[in-house]
């Protein structure tokens, strides 16, 4: 077998596809793959692989690589002064690369971010959930889950029956760019004011240095809310119910729009103003630090028009790149598809494109109904079971519902009918059971690793902000509690139900306590923490969460818990929650948390689980039982939630 070898990595150079792992967006597994998923696809079928094959993508500075066989390659990106044996070569034409030959991809000074290396056969690593694409941030995937290091070696594919080699045109790489977007699934009057929208649409944005595979962050004036908060969702106007998020959705995490990447969350509690369009999602591969970005909203009709152009380039390669058009008198508000009313129990819900390839159903009013949690997941199961060919994705949120679609297969405006009809047929959601787990994790309150997280946030994030330094503190602030231990004491006592998975990441859950004298209240971190440990506890709007891997956040931490993920080949699946499994916590010390995290990491021990149900019957008995306990603790939370908010503006 034919072998790559690393001689030297560049500053991060990873295995990639053009697919990636779709289908597990809803528990929190992004589908990874190439960036810039353009310019990989048209050196990818300049050397003749097909479109399952994987190559290389590499950061800033390239790879420097030798083969023990001759190959094909091509190189494209932002990658421009390629050399073999220090001849250079140009970007999209394919040259033989000799066997011992030196392949330099050289250094990626601009404009663009990425470059991407092409090898005849492809790269035969190994799949991991369905893809050779690389996740660094979960350690799997590509070359051992990790970015290449000098010495590494990659197996080659075979050179049988591979297409005809055919040098390529590239699509043109600037330090100004025009991104289209399709505007929803939120906006104005409900989240934004209409002078918000149309400023945001008309602002020029810069992209952040923080941005990377999981996102792009924008810079810009601050977006012009119409509402001062996210009321139970938390103290920012951004703040939401969770909500999944489509690849390419352009989310406000606090007054920050961070465009969501191929290693981006799934799932989230913020406004998601505009979608970047199916034909424009390369760009976000090659949005360096300091580049201009003007969002360009346009029709989802448009957007079929411009992915219909690049299939039709990539079916012929030796189409000249067609001239980005941007349609006149594009909407600034969401596409509304359908407006279901309420029926008895059933609630209320509305249908809108999210994008040219989502759709996102919300229900309900804008606050916490475990009611409208249930009927969300019956619409997901009826979905499931009578599913139309072309969804690739059924991702459930707490009071709402994403539909990803192949738009070359199901119109969003079938699927919306499809879904109408479903919800139309549904059983009460106040009296169905639904099978559920009892699951017991162990907790190390005010974990180390928890207030290592919160010192690297006030020294080099945020240093004045409320929660800072202590997130604990701030808990018992805004829910009017008189110690420190008292926020320790209502989690411990809470029981948790699961209501979303993949927030953040890797079957992470989120969760809310089922007794309402037990739902503490926080705002999330604005901006969003750049660092979490793993399996941190933490606590946003009225939702636990326990995170799933190393990585961004912004929930207030208490502490720290077991594993929720665990990737093997003895293990079909690795996470290990499931939608509503019911948590207790159980207090335990550092030191054998610690004992226990490695033992189910290693396969050695599994969560502590029992059979059980739940139904809202056990929600009402509860409200019945204390009602005059439930409304009283709400004042005093509501009252300290808004004298925290008063002293942030004194």
């Amino acid at each position: 077998m034919a072998v790559v070898t690393v001689v030297a990595p560049g500053i991060q150079t990873t295995v990639q596809d053009l697919a990636g792992r779709p289908g597990l967006w809803d528990v929190g597994v992004p589908p990874s793959g190439a960036a810039d998923e353009l310019t990989f696809a048209l050196v990818n079928a300049a050397v003749g692989n097909p479109d399952s094959a994987a190559g290389l993508e590499c950061v800033l500075t390239g790879p420097v690589l030798t083969c023990d066989e001759d190959r094909l390659i091509c190189v494209g990106g932002a990658a421009r002064n390629p050399t073999v044996d220090n001849l250079p070569f140009r970007p999209g034409m394919v040259i033989r690369w000799p066997a011992g030959a030196v392949l330099d991809v050289g250094p990626l000074d601009g404009p663009g971010m990425r470059g991407y290396v092409a090898i005849q056969g492809g790269l035969n690593v190994p799949r991991v959930l369905g893809s050779r694409s690389t996740f660094v941030l979960g350690g799997f995937g590509g070359h051992d889950g990790k970015p290449l290091a000098a010495g590494d070696e990659l197996p080659l594919g075979r050179q049988e029956n591979l297409l005809t080699p055919l040098s390529v045109e590239l699509p043109a790489i600037s330090n100004s760019w025009q991104v289209r977007v399709i505007p929803g699934p939120h906006g104005a009057p409900e989240h934004l004011t209409a002078d918000g929208v149309e400023a945001f649409f008309a602002n020029e944005w810069i992209v952040d240095h923080r941005s990377d595979r999981t996102g792009v962050r924008l810079t810009g004036p601050n977006p012009g809310w119409a509402r001062t908060d996210g009321g139970e969702a938390g103290l920012h106007p951004s703040n939401v119910h969770d909500s999944a998020y489509p690849v390419g959705g352009i989310m406000l995490s606090g007054d920050t729009p961070v465009i969501v990447g191929k290693d981006g969350p799934s799932l989230g509690g913020f406004v998601v103003p505009a979608v970047v369009i199916e034909a424009d999602r390369w760009m976000l591969g090659q949005l360096r630090a300091g580049d201009s970005v003007h969002l360009t909203p346009v029709t989802p009709e448009a957007a079929a028009e411009a992915i219909q152009a690049r299939r039709r380039w990539l079916t012929d390669l030796r189409q000249e790149p067609a001239p980005v058009q941007v349609s006149t008198g594009a909407p600034d508000r969401p596409r509304v598809l359908h407006d279901g009313e309420q029926v008895g129990t059933a609630p209320s819900y509305t249908i809108r494109c999210a994008g040219e390839r989502h759709l996102l159903v919300e229900a309900g009013p804008a606050e916490l109904d475990l009611t409208v949690r249930v009927w969300i997941h019956l619409l997901a199961q009826a979905l499931r079971e009578d599913r139309p060919a072309g969804i690739t994705e059924i991702v459930e949120g707490v009071r709402s519902l994403l539909v990803a679609v192949d738009s070359a297969r199901l119109a969003l405006t079938e699927l919306a009918e499809r879904l109408a009809f479903l919800a139309a047929g549904l059983g009460d959601p106040e009296t169905v059971v639904l099978p559920a787990r009892e699951v017991v994790l162990p907790i190390a309150f005010d974990h180390p690793a928890a207030h290592e997280a919160m010192r690297r946030y006030a020294t080099s994030v945020r240093p004045d902000a409320p929660w800072c330094p202590d997130n604990v503190e701030f808990i018992r602030r805004v829910n009017d509690l008189e110690t420190r231990d008292e926020v320790f004491e209502i989690v411990q006592a809470a029981t948790y139900l699961v209501v979303g998975l993949g927030d953040v990441y890797l079957g992470a859950p989120v969760a809310v306590p089922v007794d309402p004298r037990h739902r503490l209240v926080t705002t999330k971190y604005n901006p969003a923490r750049t660092w979490t440990p793993q399996n941190a506890v933490g606590i946003g709007g009225i939702y636990l969460c326990v995170y799933g891997m190393e990585g961004p956040g912004g929930y207030q931490l208490v502490g720290r818990t077991v594993p929720v993920w665990r990737l093997s080949p003895d293990d079909a699946q690795p996470w290990l929650l499931r939608q509503f499994d019911l948590i207790r916590f159980a207090p335990v010390s550092a030191e054998q948390l610690a004992y226990e995290r490695a033992e189910i990491a290693a396969g050695r021990a599994d969560l502590k689980t029992a059979p059980a149900t739940f139904s809202i019957a056990d929600v009402r008995r509860i409200e019945q039982e204390a009602p005059v306990d439930i409304a009283t603790l709400r004042a005093r939370r509501r009252a300290a939630f808004e004298a925290e908010r008063a002293r942030w503006g004194a």
